[in-house]
């Protein structure tokens, strides 16, 4: 079964897919919006905590769990993290933790797909609306709003979204997705470089008294006062945005790794993939968005919160950004730019619109693997299946309202979840020496020792901390039915397949509860 795994063809094509993977719509959407509503410089701190006490070594961890899955030819987690379990417990006790994992895995995917696929499908629309200049002369708010009623409309920029996605993954890992993503992983650096670029230019466009210097003031000057008096939120959104921004906890990590070779890199090629995602997020991400709305704010702002003067309208801001604010005010940014609006109008959302879809190449393929793996259906097959499940799945992000918000919130806390069990089973459960050994196994570079001991005190905690604090509320108060049912069933279709991917190749072993396949 290993000899007939796809595998990648390049060390490049596999740091810019993982890179793509990890660089998304939250590297400039959702990391603005954070900062913003997270007073600021206020949010830098826990940011760059959480990524070095807990993204990198979660990060660290699923590199490992991936392609130590992919030896015995699994790039799925139930089936992955029952081996890894069995190095501790027997086998039947092991065979729950991989139904848990895959059951966590599998939903969660589903359920962020089911509407993360149809932001990408907004952001392709606005990228032929700017073009087009058919929000132009026109109010952006209920543009937006129209657009989103008009579902037959919404359904034609996501069904050319997911199409796409369906062909590139449909060819395989080294001549679909490698391909794709050396394509427009550089180009979307050099889009967002040539934003990052104008904007340093940009100035005072509109009023002397705001500028793209006083976003970039708001996002780097520590908000200590802030900080303090918020310190708990500040600490879940920063931890929050550290696991969507290195796609932490969804096992997609896990799934692109398992098509290395037992002897690559995972620990340089890991670090080299946050690097990317960091320069994307912090650099580039941070340098367009709240600059640019800052700078245009006398033409996006109310006149009531302009007259409040700078400090209330920045925090006006902060309130007010978000994923709409993307389609509602930036659109008239470019209105305001005149003739170069017409030219940045399309490349911001073509920008996103491939962030979002070298994300999506990962998830899209995560269930594709688990039907070709797991249940013997070919690859192009299982595509269009895939097609058809995320269609389904997607309906009720068009038809009911709130539905989206709800199944967002309950996503986070599941990434944490998720990246707990990692911890639990990749690390305690499979050996903290095994897992260090396996981290060096191959490797272009020594992780320091210490980071050793973060992955097993620190992380746990800080994991640990932020579920704990929202999940009463949240279960409590924030589902309605239409979104706990959807919950429900996809963590018991979860749970299911991965009790018969499991079954399936290790029956012998769990039904004498000892170990007998080993690679």
């Amino acid at each position: 079964m290993e000899a007939q795994r796809d595998q990648w063809a390049t060390k490049i094509g596999l740091i810019l897919a993982m890179a793509g993977n990890a660089v998304g719509l939250g590297n400039f959407v959702r990391f603005p919006t954070q900062v913003a509503q997270n007073g600021g410089g206020a949010f830098m701190v826990p940011y760059f905590i959480a990524l070095f006490f807990l993204g990198i070594p979660v990060m660290w961890v699923e590199w490992v769990a991936g392609r130590y899955g992919g030896k015995y030819g699994h790039g799925t987690l139930g089936p992955t993290y029952y081996l890894m379990a069995r190095e501790s417990v027997k086998p039947r006790t092991a065979f729950w933790f991989g139904v848990i994992s895959g059951m966590l895995a599998l939903s969660l995917t589903v359920l962020l797909n089911s509407y993360y696929l149809h932001l990408i499908g907004w952001s392709a629309a606005y990228t032929y609306f700017s073009a087009t200049g058919a929000y132009f002369g026109q109010n952006t708010g209920e543009f937006f709003g129209n657009y989103l009623s008009n579902h037959g409309q919404v359904m034609v920029f996501w069904g050319i979204t997911v199409i796409l996605l369906a062909i590139t993954v449909g060819q395989g890992v080294s001549k679909g997705i490698e391909r794709w993503v050396k394509v427009m992983m550089p180009l979307l650096y050099i889009f967002a470089i040539l934003m990052v670029a104008y904007i340093f230019t940009l100035g005072t466009p509109v009023d002397p008294n705001w500028s793209t210097i006083d976003g970039f003031k708001f996002i780097w000057s520590p908000n200590w006062g802030y900080l303090k008096d918020h310190l708990w939120q500040v600490m879940l959104a920063a931890t929050g945005q550290i696991f969507f921004t290195l796609s932490l906890g969804m096992g997609i990590i896990q799934n692109y790794a398992s098509y290395l070779g037992p002897k690559d890199d995972v620990a340089l090629s890991g670090i080299a993939t946050v690097s990317l995602n960091e320069f994307a997020e912090v650099v580039l991400g941070g340098s367009i968005a709240i600059p640019l709305a800052t700078a245009y704010a006398p033409k996006i702002l109310p006149a009531d919160v302009l007259e409040q003067g700078k400090n209330e309208a920045l925090k006006w801001i902060g309130k007010k950004f978000g994923l709409g604010f993307s389609y509602t005010s930036f659109p008239n940014v470019f209105v305001s730019m005149g003739d170069i609006g017409r030219f940045f109008g399309p490349l911001w959302f073509l920008l996103l619109w491939f962030a979002g879809f070298t994300s999506a190449i990962a998830m899209y393929n995560y269930i594709v693997a688990m039907l070709e793996e797991d249940m013997n259906i070919k690859r192009s097959t299982g595509t269009w299946i895939v097609f058809l499940i995320y269609l389904i799945a997607g309906l009720p992000v068009i038809y009911i309202d709130g539905y989206i918000d709800q199944v967002d919130a309950w996503v986070s806390f599941q990434l944490t979840l998720l990246a707990f069990f990692d911890i639990v089973v990749a690390v305690y459960l499979f050996k903290p020496d095994n897992f260090w050994r396996e981290l060096h196994e191959g490797a272009w570079m020594k992780v320091p020792e210490v980071y050793k001991w973060i992955t097993l005190y620190i992380a746990p905690i800080l994991l640990l901390i932020p579920m704990i604090g929202t999940f009463n509320p949240l279960v409590r108060a924030t589902l309605e039915w239409p979104a706990r049912l959807a919950i429900i069933i996809l963590l018991i279709i979860g749970a299911i397949e991965s009790y018969y991917a499991i079954k399936k190749k290790y029956a012998e072993e769990l039904e004498k509860n000892e170990v007998i396949i080993r690679v």
